[in-house]
């Protein structure tokens, strides 16, 4: 079983830091408006043949739905694959987090399959769905990729909702 005790919020900035120091995690905060929303963390990191890490984050029910968390993540991929030099990226959820999991799909993580007992929270063992990408995937960035299907789909909305609804009878 994990640890009985909670970290006090001193320990834990303790922990981001001396983490980020040694290359191993990457913090960042979420602001929304000049307001903090939300963290995203990019953790795990390991160096040499594998080159990945993995991501975590949250953000604020406020303004859950707007686009903050699958812009962060898009900009947290971009950064680790151009910047620090990753390879791969993993997000893992639970399966009952239908809005984080509508975020790495938004995005076009790859599904990889289910990890068992994966994680202790909230008092027990939960399952994950594990995404991933790598940086092949993403050449052209995952902030453009994402940005360009949003286009596309504003576009497509456009257009339906100029030609109306279509029954069986219109021919194309």
């Amino acid at each position: 079983a994990p640890p009985a005790h909670r970290p006090t919020y001193r320990q834990m900035v303790r922990h981001l830091r001396a983490e980020a120091n040694a290359g191993r995690m990457l913090p960042f905060v979420i602001e929304y408006q000049g307001r903090l929303v939300g963290q995203l963390t990019v953790a795990g990191i390991t160096w040499g043949s594998m080159c990945s890490g993995h991501i975590g984050y949250w953000v604020d029910q406020s303004v859950a739905g707007r686009g903050v968390m699958p812009t962060s993540v898009a900009l947290a991929v971009d950064h680790c694959f151009r910047t620090v030099g990753l390879h791969r990226i993993e997000v893992c959820i639970r399966p009952e987090n239908t809005p984080s999991r509508r975020v790495v799909e938004k995005l076009g993580f790859r599904s990889e399959g289910l990890r068992p007992r994966y994680l202790h929270i909230d008092g027990g063992w939960r399952d994950h769905l594990v995404f991933a990408l790598t940086a092949e995937e993403v050449p052209e960035g995952l902030l453009t990729r994402w940005h360009a299907s949003r286009r596309i789909a504003a576009l497509q909305d456009r257009d339906q909702a100029q030609d109306g609804p279509r029954n069986a009878t219109d021919t194309a």
